[in-house]
């Protein structure tokens, strides 16, 4: 088979059967990343375009990752409560606001709360979003969505990444204004596009008792919390491709641009094989692929001890972000899988809770690290990591109850049906009529020869809420 029709048949079977929901989540999805400057230019701007010290620009973030842990419960919280719909709306315009904003503050006090608030409505949007793509997807197909918003979401910082430089060079008030407009236009894309999500709340039993889900469930819930666990320590060796490995690489006397080519080989390669490598692991065993993206994340940085050159450091870092392609979606499925219909939200605000925690435990522990040890021991204790989150996963999904083929809703009440003498009366005159038939239909068959299965005669039921 000529490879152009083989690109264009796995194009086709990997975005093919989602349903449209999804599509324009994803287009959302996609839109916000493209627009996401602030990141990127914060610290510079801070330092350069308004005369801070690197002290203050630290501290700023850190508040901005502060208000990104709070807002990963709150947000749960909200979708379960509120909806999925609602919950992103309300994210989506602060978000828009507060970013604006922040953009025309001067004051040093003023400028830190606002970037907290930025970071709690930038990242209140995550548990809606990661929840409603598990409503309206089928579970044989979530890895692959899931894949396709991680792969997005790379796309559109990549993109944005490169803009922001230019775009700061020009003004960083530009840089505020659009990334506002950008993430407006995504609540307006949901606005239009996506309905709501959220499952019908269950039939509650005559004693008044319903399946209500709060955070104290999430916490009771020890393989779950177990899973938040491990996904931390995961995230913990991830952040350090953005934290340890620019300190260590300047220790080196590595130059920032070197670090810059380096890095972006991890997103060249999610952006190139993302979708291809989904194909394969997609109906793989997650055990295996939590284990194996563990460890191979690990010691992927742990090669790192042994780079001497950019070439050398680019080629460890294509090992971790092969880890992190296999990871991110299997990671997120399994969180689905673990999480029951009515309390996805905040089993997702859990989850995202242990990235954002990640985030703010990586730079003090990669700094203290390097600093009293060495960059040696920082990517030895990277593989320590990998190798007791490996172990942990492959303890964890062992008995891990298999994954249904559809879920099922609140049923309704039964309504009253007949009495037992006229069910006992129908039964018979049921199963005598059933007997005569079969009886017609084999003596047809002796004469006609075999008859023919009817095809279709049974038909699966969709999942619920699958759109």
């Amino acid at each position: 088979m000529p490879y152009a029709l083989r690109a264009r048949r796995a194009v086709r079977e990997t975005v093919s059967g989602l349903p449209r929901e999804f599509w324009w989540l994803w287009t959302s999805t996609l839109v916000n990343r493209l627009g996401a400057f602030v990141a990127t230019f914060m610290a510079l701007y801070l330092t350069l375009d308004r005369g801070y010290s690197a002290t203050y620009a630290g501290l700023v973030a850190a508040l901005h990752g502060l208000g990104g842990v709070i807002s990963s419960l709150a947000g749960g919280v909200m979708t379960d409560r509120l909806g999925r719909r609602p919950t992103l709306l309300i994210a989506q315009v602060s978000t828009a606001a507060s970013v604006a904003l922040l953009g025309f503050v001067r004051d040093p006090v003023t400028i830190a709360g606002v970037a907290f608030l930025v970071g709690m409505a930038s990242n209140a949007s995550r548990p809606a979003v990661q929840a409603m793509m598990a409503d309206i997807v089928r579970p044989e197909d979530r890895i692959r969505a899931f894949s396709l918003n991680y792969w997005a979401i790379n796309l559109g910082f990549a993109v944005s990444s490169m803009a922001a430089g230019f775009i700061a060079e020009v003004s960083y008030l530009a840089g505020f204004l659009i990334e506002a407009g950008m993430t407006l236009v995504c609540a307006i894309v949901v606005f239009l596009r996506v309905p709501e999500s959220r499952p019908a709340e269950p039939v509650k039993s005559a004693a008044g008792s319903g399946s209500a889900v709060g955070l104290g469930t999430v916490l009771r819930d020890g393989r779950f919390m177990s899973v938040v666990g491990l996904s931390f320590l995961v995230a913990l060796i991830f952040q350090q491709g953005s934290v340890g490995l620019p300190v260590a690489m300047g220790a080196a006397g590595f130059t920032p641009a070197e670090y810059g080519m380096a890095i972006a080989v991890n997103g060249v390669l999610i952006v190139v094989l993302q979708i291809p490598v989904t194909r394969f692991i997609e109906h793989r065993d997650p055990r295996r692929l939590l284990v194996v993206s563990s460890v191979l994340a690990g010691y992927g940085f742990a090669l790192t001890a042994f780079a001497g050159s950019v070439g050398v450091i680019a080629l460890t870092v294509c090992v971790w972000t092969l880890a992190e392609i296999v990871n991110a979606p299997t990671q997120t499925g399994l969180v689905v899988r673990l999480s029951p219909t009515h309390g996805r939200g905040r089993y997702q605000g859990m989850y995202t809770m242990s990235w954002s925690v990640a985030a703010l435990v990586a730079p003090l522990l990669s700094g203290f690290v390097i600093d009293r040890f060495g960059a040696e021991w920082l990517w030895g204790f990277c593989a320590v990591v990998g190798t007791v989150a490996g172990a942990g996963y492959g303890v964890l999904m062992r008995r891990l109850p298999e994954e249904k083929p559809a879920e099922v809703g609140a049923q309704p009440e039964p309504e009253p049906g007949p009495g037992p003498a006229v069910q006992a009366g129908v039964q018979a005159e049921v199963q005598a009529e059933v007997q005569a038939g079969v009886q017609a239909e084999v003596q047809a068959g002796v004469q006609a020869g075999p008859v023919e299965p009817v095809k279709g005669a049974v038909r699966p039921q969709p999942e619920v809420g699958a759109g």
